[in-house]
């Protein structure tokens, strides 16, 4: 994803288009807000490859290379916990 400003987008709006062609999303700002997204149509990305693009932007961190590690369940000491939040409702 590439942040660009109003008036470059405006001026250089050919750059950005081929981009965009390219798979890239622009973002325009106006003073440094973002206003709008200029992204591919038709080209949803496949869930694997959606992962990857936020992992490569630093939105997303795995730990190794490997699928996303299984979780267990946690299991906790107690009642069930609606019945923890009736009783601090109550007190």
């Amino acid at each position: 994803m590439i942040k660009v400003g109003l008036r470059e987008a405006n001026m250089h709006f050919s750059k950005y288009v081929k981009m965009v062609r390219q798979g890239q999303e622009i973002v325009v700002t106006e003073r440094g807000a973002p206003i709008a997204v200029i992204k591919p149509l038709g080209r949803e990305a496949s869930p694997e490859k959606r992962i990857k693009m936020l992992e490569d932007q630093g939105f997303l961190k795995r730990p190794g290379k490997g699928p996303f590690p299984s979780s267990t369940p946690l299991v906790i000491k107690g009642g069930p916990l609606a019945d923890t939040l009736s009783e601090d409702r109550e007190s």
